[in-house]
């Protein structure tokens, strides 16, 4: 099956050429065999990364990856851009990113990360680092096909 994703990288310090989670990520997706359409960089304000949110599902995705702005900072908003766009919670995801991250470093409790769908569109929240960005991404991956069928109107 093939998956039309995008990236959103929410960052104020990072240009697309900075942005390594979101490169490796891309070759993630590429070696799933999945399409990337979009990979932006956008300044971690809420508004700036709902519209992002929004464009990109206009685009046509299955899935968006956000990167960044997950955690306890004042300038960390991307779950607050993600719910203000968005209509139903698929917490799940985010619990299984966290009960993930956890068996690697105790830090994993303080991502405020969702999952939630605006339409058919999956949009996942992923912290910023690359490293925790592939671990996150790894840790519910496999699920992704099943859930863009299931957004699609499949069955179980």
């Amino acid at each position: 099956m093939s998956i039309k994703l995008a990236i959103i990288t929410c960052s104020s310090s990072r240009s697309l050429a900075e942005d390594t989670a979101g490169a490796a990520l891309s070759e993630r997706i590429a070696a799933a065999g999945w399409q990337l359409l979009r990979h932006v960089v956008v300044a971690d304000r809420l508004e700036d990364i709902a519209t992002a949110i929004v464009d990109a599902a206009d685009q046509g995705t299955d899935i968006i990856l956000t990167c960044g702005g997950t955690g306890l900072s004042p300038s960390d908003v991307t779950p607050e851009a993600t719910a203000a766009v968005c209509e139903r919670n698929v917490g799940g995801i985010a619990e299984a990113m966290r009960a993930e991250s956890l068996k690697i470093t105790g830090r994993a409790m303080l991502s405020r990360a969702v999952a939630m769908q605006r339409g058919r569109v999956l949009v996942i929240n992923l912290p910023g680092s690359e490293k925790a960005a592939l671990e996150c991404f790894t840790a519910v991956a496999d699920q992704l096909e099943h859930a863009v069928q299931m957004s699609a109107g499949g069955g179980h």
